[in-house]
């Protein structure tokens, strides 16, 4: 049996300093919006605020510095994250390939690829979008439907992605396939390196409740990739993208989307706020700083080379469900003098994680399965 292991959280060097330095960016770089735009940050992108990323430094900031990295610790890396996502800054740009798409290739890829793709990530100017999720297939990503066919030119991709973040301005997808004909399950899944603008690739808008485009669906008609960018071994892709899931899960984001908010709600109760109010800030306050604690050391888990996966799925079980919660728990704090029409910024964002906070359980895993993940590491199933 598995339990939550605590490791602690030493980055090198100063990292007051660095924190610092990165407010300092923000106040430079970044774009002024009320509340509301700095609320799931991650999601809005902005590609000035990327490429200003690039130049300073903060993507790819652990990757080898031949590849255009910066050789950096992870622990510093994760400071840079907290800063941008506690300031709302807009990151979904370079986000996805930041976080997994780029270490996937540094790992899997051949060097061929590592150097021509790579420092395009880390300049803020090469963008991917991840190709998991299908119709009809749930959350159970090991009963993914698109088939790879290998031929003498390479390999014929059909089949369709769905909830495909970002797919309508990234350059590349790195999609898993269904490479052995009959297989079921965890076997035969491999992994590609799609280049967006081959042939036969559709991408078609999911426009949500409030209007934004960050979702797409995606359609593979008989798209050809060549067998020099497929990724790691055929037939290893599950076990590549479970290893992919762990850095998905745990970052900061899985507990600072709904940020905007808690901050708009402590400037709006002032310096002396009521009994219930200030109890309703603390009780806010001791879930936002174990959370924080328990992602930190996942994260510090992640650095020393161990593969954390029971605890990114309680990072992200928890943060989901304090994100999802607290909209509903300031509406009830404030209960009667709320107005959701209010041009105040509280009432702006207030509005808009109530209807856009559900889904963040659904994005990197849902709830059901991440408990099963739980479940079977503490030997519970």
């Amino acid at each position: 049996m598995q339990s939550f292991s605590i490791f602690p959280f030493e980055p090198p060097g100063d990292i007051q300093a660095l924190r610092q330095e990165v407010r300092a960016f923000i106040a430079a770089h970044m774009p002024q919006t009320r509340a509301a735009g700095r609320a799931n940050c991650w999601s809005v992108a902005d590609p000035k605020f990327s490429r200003a990323m690039g130049e300073a430094g903060y993507i790819g900031m652990i990757w080898p510095k031949r590849y255009g990295g910066h050789e950096r610790h992870p622990l510093e890396r994760y400071t840079v994250l907290e800063e941008l996502l506690a300031a709302g800054a807009p990151v979904a740009m370079h986000w996805v390939a930041d976080r997994q798409s780029g270490p996937l290739l540094l790992r899997y890829g051949s060097e061929e690829l590592r150097a021509r793709i790579v420092p395009g990530i880390a300049r803020g100017e090469t963008f991917f979008c991840i190709g998991m999720s299908e119709p009809g297939t749930g959350s159970d990503l090991a009963s993914v439907r698109t088939q790879g066919v290998r031929t003498k030119e390479g390999w014929r991709i059909n089949g369709q992605k769905v909830w495909t973040s970002g797919a309508h301005y990234s350059q590349y997808m790195i999609a898993l396939v269904r490479t052995q004909e009959g297989s079921e399950r965890h076997a035969g899944l491999t992994q590609f390196l799609i280049d967006m603008s081959s042939p036969g690739i559709t991408v078609r808008p999911i426009i949500d409740l409030v209007g934004a485009h960050h979702f797409n669906e995606v359609f593979l008609d008989d798209v050809l990739v060549p067998d020099s960018m497929r990724l790691g071994a055929e037939g290893g892709g599950w076990a590549q993208v479970t290893a992919e899931l762990s850095l998905e899960r745990s970052g900061p984001e899985r507990y600072l989307s709904s940020y905007a908010l808690l901050v708009e709600f402590i400037r709006q109760a002032g310096p002396t706020p009521d009994a219930a109010t200030r109890a309703l800030i603390g009780q806010f306050t001791a879930e936002l700083w174990t959370l924080r604690q328990m992602s930190r050391s996942t994260a510090a888990k992640l650095a020393a080379g161990q593969d954390p996966m029971l605890e990114a799925a309680v990072v992200k079980d928890l943060g989901n469900s304090f994100e999802q919660s607290l909209p509903r728990r300031i509406l009830a704090g404030i209960g009667g003098l709320a107005d959701l029409s209010d041009e105040s910024e509280l009432m702006e964002v207030l509005a808009l994680l109530l209807q856009i906070s559900p889904s963040f359980s659904l994005r990197g895993g849902t709830r059901e399965i991440l408990r099963g993940i739980i479940a079977r590491g503490l030997g519970l199933r």
